[in-house]
């Protein structure tokens, strides 16, 4: 049998078959369709930008709006919100003055505030978080300790201020020991419930495999328990920076608390507000930045 072969005129490609150029009718109606989608897409962004600064803007101006009534109600006992900024903006012109041990910028009263509640943050983190695991892990330790931090983690701040000055000898110490123990809690028992949440089905896994209590906790129980643990982090850090303001409003010395503290003695009220402010700013740059080092080191179905 004879196959025959049929090649194109040129001899190395098969001829295709032309296009028809578009007329202008067509060409003016896709013009029109992306036109139409573009303005679509630029509608949308503009929406989604508008819906995500004008309820923050909206809360602002209701929230400068109950303060001017405030401060005309109260014949200017409470500064206006204008006589505010114009103080804000002298004081954050030079922040980070020195003219003595108790007259510095609110730039080295918020370091130094900061400096204390990361010493006793970071050595309740040192104890909290192998205490959480360890309280997690055996059913009689939990059963041992459960109480007590039920009975100790209400107490106020405040109520271990004088145990630390009466320990240490000193302002400073008794500060940090009063954000170490008030701290140490939300470390302890987010992390305590993560081990808890585990699933039983990993250790039995274990038991078979026979790990070791070592082996266990750094490839089965840390990579489930991160996300509790995160969670105590960041709760932690908030208690602690609530904390330093009480503890340095008697502690005195330089720091955040004990600026608002002295700028009431001097009846300086613009200073306290702004004070406020600052303590809000701060408090809110810490949380964000946990919650994005939450977010990155958190599983997808626990993000939100």
């Amino acid at each position: 049998m004879v196959s025959a072969v049929f090649h194109s005129p040129t001899g190395s490609k098969t001829a295709s078959a032309p296009v028809a150029p578009l007329t202008t009718q067509q060409a003016a109606n896709a013009a029109a369709t992306a036109a139409a989608a573009s303005q679509v897409q630029r509608a949308r962004q503009w929406h989604n930008f508008w819906m995500a600064v004008l309820p923050p803007l909206m809360g602002f101006g209701l929230l400068i709006g109950l303060w001017a009534l405030v401060s005309i109600t109260t014949k200017g006992s409470i500064p206006s919100p204008y006589e505010t900024g114009v103080q804000a903006i002298d004081i954050f012109s030079d922040p980070f003055y020195r003219k003595g041990p108790n007259d510095q910028g609110v730039g080295w009263n918020v370091l130094m505030s900061l400096e204390r509640v990361a010493v006793g943050f970071g050595l309740a983190a040192l104890v909290g978080i192998p205490a959480g695991f360890v309280i997690g892990r055996f059913t009689f330790l939990s059963r041992m300790f459960n109480p007590l931090i039920s009975l100790l983690r209400p107490v106020s701040p405040l109520a271990w201020l004088p145990i630390g000055l009466l320990v240490f000898k000193g302002a400073n110490p008794a500060a940090i020991w009063t954000i170490f123990i008030c701290s140490i809690w939300p470390m302890i028992i987010n992390t305590a419930v993560g081990v808890q949440r585990v699933p039983q089905d990993y250790l039995n896994v274990a038991r078979v495999l026979n790990l070791s209590e070592w082996k266990i906790a750094t490839t089965i129980l840390f990579p489930a328990v991160l996300p509790y643990m995160l969670t105590g982090v960041r709760l932690a850090v908030g208690t602690a920076w609530l904390v330093i303001v009480a503890a340095e409003m008697l502690t005195g010395g330089v720091g955040i608390g004990f600026w608002v503290w002295d700028e009431w003695n001097n009846l300086n009220v613009k200073n306290i507000i702004i004070a406020i402010f600052v303590i809000g700013g701060v408090g809110l740059i810490l949380e964000f930045a946990l919650i994005r080092i939450a977010t990155a080191f958190t599983f997808e179905d626990v993000k939100s």
